[in-house]
């Protein structure tokens, strides 16, 4: 069973997201502690009584700034638990928690196509003192292999990829609840080291996110620059509104995303770490047969190649991510023979059936075709490849290099010159 425990300073948004689900269907109220009434027996007043429940706490608290707790409980998919199991799951958890005297109230969960449940409660006191929720993380790991003997629920014993398999997927427009979709793929990806706007960009866009900055002028004429995102479908297509980054934390706007960039280049540059992909894509460059099959072959591999194509079609971008090592790299940092211009002549010159006659004469090579390149064994045509790509000494000419991305790194880095400092989203 997995745990998440968020905070936060709005007793009515967390009951209003809860209830949300609960008219659309998707989720239902199964127990309550200490709550006003009987939440099942009094729907349409359901709402208010929740908040009024909570009143008391709230009002005598002055200090503690995120006083509500939005705790999820999260078996196993392998574990069918009833209402009733799931009510006593809550109860003990925020015992062993010790919130077991606090009001709360459980709902369960339906929407994701996992039973789940959702607790909503106070973490401070009648007297409106916080309760100590020192070492929690640790006290909560602790507390679901506890629960999960007890109840019999599957025990896990990689907390981490079993909650990445929970709650980590491409953002899925048509499910709604997208700002909250797009919050989680955000909290997931800032444990990346990534150097460029164009590596975040690329690591958002393998979970349907789009990332783009913006320039503008402020009410009170202070220029600004921000970042906004928006949920995209599998084609890249922004398919939401955009949502400014002070939505989600200073972290992921502007200024704190430039700060984790310039810190994770210099990690980089220090050689705090290195990319260790080359031989896995190197092996996949020789061995594929299409730009999907080298997609595919790096996936079985935990790496995510992202590639960038302009309307005229020509590859401009490539990037490489790591979820083994949450590492992102563009392809020209690995080395010249990865930059986007000889993925462009791999997947356009060489695979593709070439129908055009052969040319002759003392300066021109003639090209293997597919059924000729796909003939040979594999050390000759790892020749073939590295001679036809120039593996061994390519020299890119300034408009072949990736172009559009060191157009946003320059923007990126760029310094305003005045001293005042305008406002970011």
């Amino acid at each position: 069973m997995i745990a998440k425990i968020n905070r936060g300073s709005s007793i009515y948004g967390a009951v209003i997201y809860n209830h949300d689900k609960v008219r659309e269907g998707s989720a239902v109220v199964i127990s309550g502690n200490r709550m006003i009434t009987d939440m099942s027996e009094n729907p349409e007043n359901i709402i208010q009584q929740t908040l009024f429940s909570f009143e008391p706490y709230l009002q005598a608290n002055n200090r503690t700034k995120k006083p509500i707790l939005h705790i999820s409980l999260n078996p196993s998919t392998d574990d069918k638990l009833s209402n009733e199991q799931f009510a006593l799951l809550a109860k003990d958890y925020m015992e062993k928690m010790n919130y077991g005297d606090q009001p709360y109230i459980v709902y369960l969960h339906e929407d994701t196509g996992r039973r789940h449940i959702h607790i909503v409660s106070v973490c401070v006191n009648e007297t409106g003192q916080k309760i100590d929720d020192s070492y929690e993380h640790r006290r909560s790991m602790v507390a679901c292999r506890e629960l999960e003997i007890k109840h019999g629920l599957k025990q896990i014993n990689d907390e981490k990829r079993e909650s990445e398999n929970l709650f980590l997927k491409k953002v899925d427009y048509q499910k709604g609840d997208v700002k909250h979709q797009v919050s989680n793929i955000l909290k997931y990806v800032s444990d990346y080291k990534f150097r460029t706007f164009g590596e975040y960009s690329a690591l958002l866009s393998v979970y349907n996110v789009e990332a783009k900055t913006v320039k503008g002028e402020g009410i009170d004429g202070k220029p600004f620059n921000g970042i906004v995102y928006s949920a995209t479908d599998d084609t890249d297509k922004a398919v939401s509104n955009p949502f400014k980054s002070s939505l989600f934390s200073k972290s992921y706007g502007y200024e704190g995303l430039n700060k984790k960039m310039a810190k994770n280049d210099k990690s980089f540059k220090d050689g705090k770490y290195t990319p260790l992909i080359r031989s896995d894509i190197a092996k996949a460059m020789k061995t594929c047969k299409s730009k999907d099959d080298f997609i595919q072959k790096l996936k079985e591999k935990g790496i995510d190649a992202v590639f960038r194509i302009n309307e005229s079609g020509r590859l401009y971008g490539a990037t490489f991510i790591d979820h083994n090592r949450k590492e992102v790299y563009n392809g020209s940092v690995l080395g010249k023979e990865f930059s986007a211009n000889v993925f462009h002549k791999l997947f356009n010159e060489i695979l593709p059936e070439s129908n055009s006659k052969p040319e002759t004469g003392e300066n021109n090579i003639k090209k293997p075709s597919r059924e000729e390149l796909f003939s040979f064994s594999s050390n000759d045509r790892e020749t073939m490849i590295e001679q036809a790509l120039g593996l061994f000494d390519l020299q890119l000419s300034p408009d072949e290099s990736d172009y559009e991305e060191d157009a946003l790194r320059r923007q990126m880095k760029r310094k305003k010159k005045s001293k005042k400092r305008g406002f970011s989203l």
